[in-house]
């Protein structure tokens, strides 16, 4: 592995170090700051790390962040696909994630994540159990159950993925098309959360063909080889400490049991609804942020 420090060019994480890491499997681009335990937070679709600027500077004072774009998205590398999807497989991100803590000299560390994040999150907990010690998830519940317990209302308001999963170029093309309409009309009432720096930074991203084709990759993993690797583990649990947060307003906590779904897969669950929509980290990073500290600075 190989690490190459980079200039900052903006003022989104204040003090903040940017890197490149290289992995065995892609190249990542992270930024690092704060004092205290190593605390590895992950973004969620369509976003990058930049989701996190709210949140970092209270978190700083007393942990170690480590902010990455995942694999396919942001400034990070964006591997050849394969036909069943693997190189998008929440298996090689989680792997990424590992290979990026050790190259920072993080062992052990804590989890915090949102979206996509949280199912990077979670196979990370599961195959890399020695070393994480606590995962803390914002707005989802595990992917083979949700898809499992789809129903309509949940269709209808996540409509996206079953459209990304639709075989490439469609839904490619289909984005690529007008990009900036697609990012901007998913989500059009939570535009306000959205600063002009942070926006124009997300748009950047997602003008790009290769982080449109990549993120519609991370969805066709997650709905296929993503679910054999869940069924292969039977009924194994994860071992750590969960705290699973979801927007109140948001169609996660409204179409499924969040708690019920997450203690089918781990032993020690907690959570609960926050006043919210599914962009919580934007959208109220104080409370986020307290509740984030409370549970990763809480003695076992």
């Amino acid at each position: 592995m190989s690490l190459t420090e980079l200039p900052v060019e903006d003022n989104l994480f204040p003090g903040f170090r940017l890197l490149d890491v290289a992995t065995s499997g892609a190249r990542i681009r992270v930024r690092t700051g704060g004092e205290g335990p190593p605390l590895l937070l992950l973004h969620g679709y369509p976003q990058t790390h930049i989701m996190w600027r709210r949140i970092a500077p209270a978190l700083a004072q007393r942990f170690t962040l480590v902010c990455p774009d995942l694999r396919g998205y942001g400034d990070s590398g964006k591997p050849a696909t394969s036909a069943d999807h693997a190189p998008y497989a929440k298996r090689a991100m989680a792997q990424d994630m590992a290979e990026l803590m050790s190259a920072l000299g993080h062992e052990r560390f804590f989890v915090g994540s949102h979206d996509r994040g949280a199912r990077v999150g979670h196979r990370l907990a599961l195959d890399h159990a020695e070393r994480v010690l606590k995962l803390a998830t914002l707005d989802i519940a595990p992917t083979r159950e949700m898809y499992r317990d789809t129903s309509d209302a949940f269709a209808r308001a996540y409509w996206h993925w079953f459209f990304l999963i639709q075989p490439a170029p469609m839904p490619e093309n289909m984005i690529g098309a007008d990009p900036e309409f697609y990012w901007t009309s998913r989500r059009a009432s939570d535009m306000r959360l959205f600063e002009p720096a942070a926006l124009a930074e997300y748009l950047r991203c997602f003008r790009d063909p290769a982080m449109i084709h990549a993120s519609c990759e991370d969805y066709r993993a997650a709905a296929t080889i993503d679910i054999a690797h869940d069924d292969a583990d039977g009924g194994r649990k994860l071992d750590c400490p969960m705290l699973a947060l979801w927007g109140d307003r948001g169609a996660v906590g409204k179409c499924f049991d969040v708690l019920a779904l997450w203690r089918e897969r781990a032993v020690d669950v907690r959570g609960k609804a926050l006043p919210g929509g599914h962009y919580l980290a934007e959208e109220i990073p104080d409370l986020v942020a307290a509740e984030f500290a409370a549970f990763f600075g809480e003695v076992a």
